[in-house]
């Protein structure tokens, strides 16, 4: 094989503590390793990602044809169980001596790393590596972006969407091929396929897990900043509102069942009693599993001003300790393979955001999902860039469930966590 400039990239990947779920859950062991057999001449290239669910075999086929399409370099996949993947980091970064040579961080984990200097800056070198910002989704390729220096090269955007039973729509006379947009239709709509006397629900409102993803796309299609002037921002008139209506839809509304469990959302839309529910592009193999008749489309702009979405992202890093030239050579022939051959990945439910794949690709376009999925990247939005987000938003979510579990008043609510982010804050 002809010599390469290396190519300095990085995964950023996909969520902090709660979303770590949303890279589709399981309880593969720890470092599951596939490194497709071996030419004992090649360069080793160790690769350690989170995808310890249904996505872990759709990486791990990736790696595999990528060792069988040449003989210089064989790629070890370790597989960390998501809820260890990023103690399992740290502790590498904290002795620099066993970290990977390339690795999957989420989007809103990118910054804690970036900052600290423990990640190449791929800034100088990416131009002589045949990777192109203009390959990529520009959401995601700016993604990767901290103080003006490029530290990561994207594989995936996953931010909320909307799935809905179409059985549930006929059934109320809603067509099932054109589901809400806007806040009206989707009230409308969730008033239509409510019956209480049938225990089913328009919209069921889950009070934990995903409001990591669903309280923040209502806030940013208001128009408001989680972070505003380096200071929280989660109690402006745009925090409220988004909140009060989440609540309303309970209380006001009544199209969701009150003091919703955990899951309880997903349990109800397997069953048939919940007729559209907000969650990831990683549910979808649950579902399909399931039988269910269902469709996906983008979030409906639930706000008062403008389309957007909350998301995360997978992307690809480099360890600022790994210095061997051959090594980073191996690295960079790697991740070109993957900007090109992850319709694999899209597989999974994901959408990847290699052009090649997304808008050039035939066989994505005529997927069910993933191209619903595409439409969203344009107005994607990402967790603030603070080092510390995952510790700053835990008061929000705290107090969002309390909000909409009736505990608390909106107001509050949100007064309270920003007042106890800022303590964080200023520590």
């Amino acid at each position: 094989m002809k010599k390469k400039k290396w190519l300095g990239i990085a995964l950023s990947t996909f969520l902090t503590v709660g979303a770590l779920a949303g890279c589709a859950g399981g309880n593969e062991d720890a470092s599951s390793s596939s490194d497709g057999g071996g030419d004992s001449g090649a360069t080793k290239i160790t690769y350690w990602a989170p995808f310890s669910g249904a996505d872990g075999p759709r990486m791990k086929t990736i790696v595999e044809n990528y060792n069988e399409s040449q003989t210089d370099y064989k790629v070890d996949l370790q597989i960390v169980p998501q809820d260890e993947y990023y103690k399992t980091v740290d502790l590498a970064f904290a002795d620099q001596k066993n970290t990977p040579d390339v690795m999957i961080v989420h989007t809103d984990q990118l910054t804690n790393y970036a900052e600290k200097n423990l990640l190449k800056d791929l800034t100088d070198t990416i131009a002589n590596t045949g990777v192109k910002a203009e390959d990529y989704s520009e959401t995601a390729w700016q993604a990767g972006t901290v103080d003006d220096k490029q530290y990561s090269i994207p594989l995936d955007i996953h931010p909320l969407i909307l799935y809905y039973n179409k059985d549930m729509f006929e059934a109320a006379g809603l067509d099932p091929e054109n589901p809400p947009t806007n806040r009206e239709e989707f009230v409308e709509a969730s008033k239509k396929l409510t019956d209480k006397s049938k225990n089913q629900y328009g919209f069921v409102v889950p009070t934990l897990w995903p409001n990591q993803f669903i309280y923040p796309t209502v806030f940013f299609q208001n128009g408001g900043e989680l972070m505003k002037d380096g200071k929280p921002n989660y109690n402006s008139p745009e925090g409220v509102e988004a909140l009060t209506f989440l609540r309303d839809l309970v209380t006001k509304e009544k199209v969701s069942p009150e003091n919703v469990q955990q899951d309880g959302e997903v349990t109800l839309f397997l069953q048939g009693k919940n007729a559209m529910q907000l969650n990831g592009p990683w549910m979808m193999e649950q579902w399909d599993k399931a039988g269910i008749n269902y469709g996906v489309a983008p979030v409906p702009q639930l706000g008062t001003k403008q389309q957007a979405v909350y998301a995360n992202g997978h992307n690809f890093v480099i360890p600022a300790a790994v210095e061997d030239e051959k090594v980073l050579e191996g690295v960079s022939d790697f991740l070109k393979f993957v900007a090109e051959n992850t319709m694999e990945w899209a597989k999974s439910g994901q959408a990847p955001v290699s052009k090649a794949i997304y808008l050039e690709s035939e066989e994505f376009q005529n997927m069910t999902q993933q191209p619903q999925v595409a439409k969203e990247f344009e107005y994607a939005k990402f967790a603030p860039r603070v080092a510390n987000w995952g510790q700053l938003s835990e008061p929000l979510w705290a107090e969002v469930n309390l909000a909409l579990l009736g505990k608390k008043d909106p107001q509050k609510a949100l007064d309270d966590a920003t007042e106890k982010a800022s303590q964080i804050l200023n520590k």
